[in-house]
């Protein structure tokens, strides 16, 4: 028997034993009804140490260790870094809001905030459902399918890799819901961690803790040029935006935060993420990647498998595979949880007909959006670098979605149409950027600043559309009602 097989065979024993363990611990759930709550919340009974789990491994996955490790610089460290903070703003601002107002999806807080108006709700859930199955369902399965065809060799295709991955992703998705995926990635992310600092410990172990020789500075710093794909300035500009986006309105993340009993649970969850991002993952997706440019040279996104294959003992490579293959598995079922719930709270149960059993119809769409997301992976093949893609992509909803989440939680007064027409000012204006403006020379901002333009525009919009189309006076929230909201959150903590 090779290697390779050999080293398949622990990795496929590994998962196994993993799917156990969490079949394990379901089971002993009380008996699960179909309501969304129970599908899509976990019926809020987990505790802290999930609530962590989940929202870390939702994040940590191939588009991280094997996307960032594969621009081969330390600069890109920033994006985890600048998480913490993220973070931190899930925990004490949107926590106890998401949690007081009941609410299953993101988008539903956003219905409630603008009295009602459900146009606001349908447009942000369909543009949150279009990045999910056009750009990080395929962009995933394509990262973790190169990782291990780059570590295992032979001529298997990205694809078949990434088919397998996406049809177990499925299964714990129409099996468990999101109680079962939220075990899953607490269970394995311990393994993933683990590894990987291990594997940052040998690379570095492999170049004699030197990374200077034959490096270039510029792969090196930590203060990024004008032309670098984070210039030092722009953490000072849109990227708090992007973190407070991706962390406390991006369904797939907020949802981890609920499926807590309390406020105070999540919490403790959501900041002991943040203690975890800040101790472990800025190293682990920067430094393997710097050392693999010292090792191999400029090799992109083959970096990370390369340098695993090259400082692993052949037996360990295994484990780690199976643990990377957890990792895409596990952030494939949240994102495909995510986006199942999405479309059935926001879309089937309003437009279609009511949800009666929503088990059922989780499992037809996990289904269909599996197959999407298989069909799309060649599409991401031929992109250089795949963080960087996905950055950019993001943009386009990103800011326009965050400019309905300000505007209805700092304003009152504001109509449900303004926010729509604030959002696809933002969609227009940033898709204008990035498709003619930006190609085109004729705007040479770096997306990261233009994220702030776009988001004060969309704002702008939606206040303007508000006062001089419909007619209506959008009014800063004061102190009494932000002293009200607090006293409401005490008493529910009380209760």
């Amino acid at each position: 028997m090779s290697v390779a097989v050999e080293q398949f065979a622990v990795a496929l024993s590994l998962l196994a034993a993993l799917a156990l363990a969490t079949w394990m611990k379901v089971r002993r759930a009380e008996a699960a009804d179909g309501s969304s709550r129970t599908v899509y919340l976990a019926g809020g009974k987990l505790s802290w140490p999930f609530v962590a789990g989940a929202i870390t491994l939702t994040n940590l996955s191939t588009d991280q260790l094997v996307g960032m490790n594969g621009n081969q610089m330390l600069l890109l460290a920033w994006w985890e870094i600048c998480g913490f903070v993220g973070l931190l703003i899930l925990a004490f601002v949107f926590v106890p809001i998401y949690y007081r107002a009941g609410v299953t999806t993101v988008t539903e807080l956003l219905e409630q905030r603008y009295g009602g108006g459900s146009s606001i709700r349908t447009l942000v859930s369909g543009l949150f459902l279009f990045g999910m199955v056009l750009i990080y369902l395929p962009a995933g399965l394509y990262s973790g399918g190169l990782f291990l065809q780059t570590l295992f060799g032979g001529d298997v295709p990205v694809i078949a890799y990434a088919a397998g991955l996406g049809i177990i992703a499925a299964a714990y998705t129409i099996a468990g819901g999101l109680r079962a995926v939220a075990v899953m990635e607490t269970y394995a992310g311990v393994g993933v961690i683990a590894i990987a600092v291990l594997i940052v410990l040998l690379a570095l172990h492999a170049v004699g803790w030197d990374l200077t020789g034959g490096v270039p500075a510029e792969r090196l710093t930590m203060v990024g040029a004008a032309d670098s794909p984070i210039p030092f300035h722009t953490l000072f500009t849109g990227m708090l935006f992007i973190q407070i986006y991706y962390w406390s309105t991006n369904q797939p993340i907020t949802q981890k935060a609920m499926i807590a009993p309390t406020v105070r649970e999540a919490q403790k969850g959501v900041l002991a993420a943040a203690a975890l991002r800040i101790l472990f993952i800025p190293a682990i997706v920067v430094i393997p990647g710097v050392v693999a440019f010292k090792l191999f040279g400029d090799v992109d996104d083959a970096a990370y498998g390369r340098l695993v294959g090259a400082v692993l003992p052949p037996w360990l490579a295994g484990v780690f595979a199976a643990a990377i293959a957890a990792a895409v598995i596990a952030h494939t079922a949240a994102v495909l949880n995510a986006a199942v719930g999405l479309y059935a709270v926001d879309f089937h149960d309003r437009f279609v007909r009511p949800v009666r059993d929503h088990w059922g119809l989780s499992a037809v769409v996990s289904a269909l959006l599996t197959i999407s997301s298989i069909a799309l992976v060649p599409v991401y093949a031929s992109a250089k670098s795949i963080i960087n893609l996905l950055q950019q992509l993001n943009g386009l909803s990103s800011m326009p979605i965050l400019s309905a989440f300000v505007v209805g939680l700092l304003f009152e007064g504001v109509a449900a149409g303004a926010a729509v027409a604030g959002v696809l000012a933002g969609v227009a204006l940033y898709g204008g950027y990035t498709f003619v403006l930006e190609p085109a020379g004729i705007v040479t901002l770096h997306y990261i600043d233009f994220m702030v333009v776009t988001l004060a525009a969309s704002i702008a919009t939606a206040l303007a559309f508000n006062r001089l189309v419909l007619g209506r006076s959008a009014r800063l929230i004061g102190s009494t009602e932000r002293h009200r909201v607090a006293a409401d959150l005490d008493a529910g903590e009380a209760a």
